[in-house]
């Protein structure tokens, strides 16, 4: 029967006790968002990047939200995060959360190419084979394929294997990017 009071008496102080917490530290927050999208951008907002809030951008680019998306990963890509440069490039050169930019997509490539980053060399490599957001270079982009080809990139060793033919590693429906203009 004791034990019954000293539970109700517990049970009834833990609201008061937590209230006075918040009245001692008005900016508190008792039970933080610390997964929340919301809670990934404001961070990135802020300039903090890790693992955790890079790989969010990943989810939120598949959820179809590419503005949030280009939050965290251009605040990751600036501290150094190559995949969210190889996302970058990706958002930029298909116009999701911004306009169509070739020229913007071949810079995240690059950057993640001379950081070592077999996905950033592979599609610098294509850039460059394409002269796609970049002057033409097939020698530097054969090079660069070849390169991400040793990382063990599995489009890299079939390109490779095709002859540099591009129609292996690209969709028809994406031939009028590729094209010339006039």
């Amino acid at each position: 029967m004791r034990f019954g009071i000293y539970a109700v008496v517990f049970a009834t102080a833990l609201p008061a006790a937590a209230e006075q917490a918040m009245d001692n530290d008005p900016g508190g927050t008792l039970n933080p968002d610390e997964m929340t999208w919301q809670t990934f951008r404001d961070r990135a907002l802020r300039g903090e990047a890790d693992m955790v809030l890079c790989s969010q951008g990943y989810m939120l680019t598949k959820s179809g939200d590419h503005e949030t998306a280009r939050i965290l990963f251009e605040t990751c890509a600036e501290q150094g995060w190559t995949g969210a440069m190889t996302w970058l490039s990706q958002l930029d050169n298909n116009g999701l959360g911004a306009e169509y930019n070739p020229d913007a997509a071949a810079e995240w490539d690059r950057r993640a190419a001379e950081l070592g980053d077999p996905v950033g060399k592979f599609n610098y490599g294509l850039d460059l084979l394409r002269g796609h957001g970049v002057a033409q270079d097939l020698e530097r982009g054969r090079a660069l394929v070849d390169e991400a080809a040793e990382y063990g990139l599995t489009d890299a060793k079939r390109l490779q294997g095709a002859d540099y033919d591009l129609d292996v590693v690209t969709p028809d429906a994406d031939n009028w990017k590729y094209g010339p203009f006039f």
